[in-house]
């Protein structure tokens, strides 16, 4: 049985062992009727055979429910306990689980039993089955929602970049990757973050475009990225959805110097932009981590985007990236690129 989906031992397949142990049948024999290992099937029997009873299957199943328990780390909220009876009260008393972790830690600083997490408190409340106390729980923290935000929803601690497009008001074409013209955009770094290329990936086509930066600012980031999108005809450059790196907080320029709309991702939230990051990872293989970026001409960075665009992509039935560019190209009646 593959290790990945590996189950522990079930009640009946318990009964089946203790029967066939009883018809005096090897281990190897209840092993291939029960298509385990045979080796799963002698540990269950030294494990949880008892020297007055034998092989009993629900003797054996309390034993080892038993010993799963005991080797699971107590709940730090037990419900039974007297620290969940003190969390509760306070959160009663309309308290936020930070001032309530901050306060068990201040009245016994001594006593690590009693402290716990802000987070601990907020899984014990979201992960209480749905009910009227779940209800309750819910309604004494400050935002009332009926599941837990993640972190990515919120602010980035970091700052935000002004004026930014929200990707989640991005056009809904750009998701189905049906019309061309919208592409990602990232920053690689070099050696020490020292050194930066830009990244450019076409969303239909996965044509990817490489720009040489003299450092990872705003302004290289501006003046790399206007030069490449201006290579490409005005239709095929629709929007670009980014990171909220600092390099982009000039983007309001940007889209005036190539008339293409800047979308912004969540915090921390790569999967918005997974065709760039996937393509990130392909370029690694022409340009790896640890490596001084600042040595590669742009000569040698179009003819690494040249590599990866004449290879074939199983997602396009092993049509090469500039071959489905090209037809993009020819639908729209517009000349062939210029780049290859």
């Amino acid at each position: 049985m593959n290790s990945r989906t590996y189950q522990q031992l079930q009640p009946e397949e318990r009964l089946t062992i203790a029967s066939m142990k009883q018809q005096g049948l090897s281990v190897r024999a209840m092993a291939r009727t029960l298509r385990r290992s045979a080796s799963s099937v002698s540990r269950e029997l030294v494990r949880n055979t008892c020297a007055v009873r034998g092989y009993a299957s629900v003797h054996t199943q309390a034993i080892s429910s038993s010993r799963r328990a005991a080797a699971r780390p107590p709940h730090k909220l037990d419900p039974q306990g007297a620290l969940w009876r003190i969390v509760l009260s306070l959160l009663d008393w309309k308290w936020s689980p930070q001032q309530i972790s901050g306060t068990l830690k201040r009245m016994w600083p001594d006593d690590p039993s009693m402290h716990v997490s802000h987070e601990t408190i907020y899984n014990a409340i979201y992960a209480r089955p749905r009910g009227e106390l779940r209800r309750q729980l819910i309604a004494c923290l400050r935002q009332t929602h009926n599941t837990r935000m993640p972190r990515s929803r919120g602010n980035d601690r970091r700052g935000q970049l002004a004026g930014m497009l929200s990707i989640h008001v991005r056009p809904p074409e750009v998701d189905d990757r049906v019309m061309p013209g919208h592409w990602e955009g990232d920053f690689i770094k070099g050696a020490g973050n020292r050194s930066a290329v830009g990244v450019l990936v076409e969303r239909s086509s996965r044509l990817v475009l490489l720009a040489k930066m003299n450092d990872a600012t705003a302004a290289s980031a501006l003046a790399g990225f206007s030069a490449k999108l201006n290579s490409i005809a005005a239709p095929m450059r629709q929007s670009l959805t980014y990171d909220q790196g600092k390099e982009m907080a000039r983007h309001t320029e940007l889209t005036a110097a190539t008339g293409v709309r800047v979308y912004f991702c969540d915090p921390h939230s790569p999967w918005q932009r997974g065709t760039c990051e996937n393509t990130n990872g392909l370029l690694r293989q022409y340009l790896p981590k640890g490596t001084d970026l600042s040595v590669c001409s742009q000569d040698e960075l179009d003819a690494i985007a040249d590599s990866m665009n004449s290879r074939p992509r199983a997602t396009h039935a092993f049509h090469s990236p500039l071959e489905v560019f090209a037809r993009m190209l020819e639908a729209a009646s517009l000349p062939p690129p210029a780049f290859h």
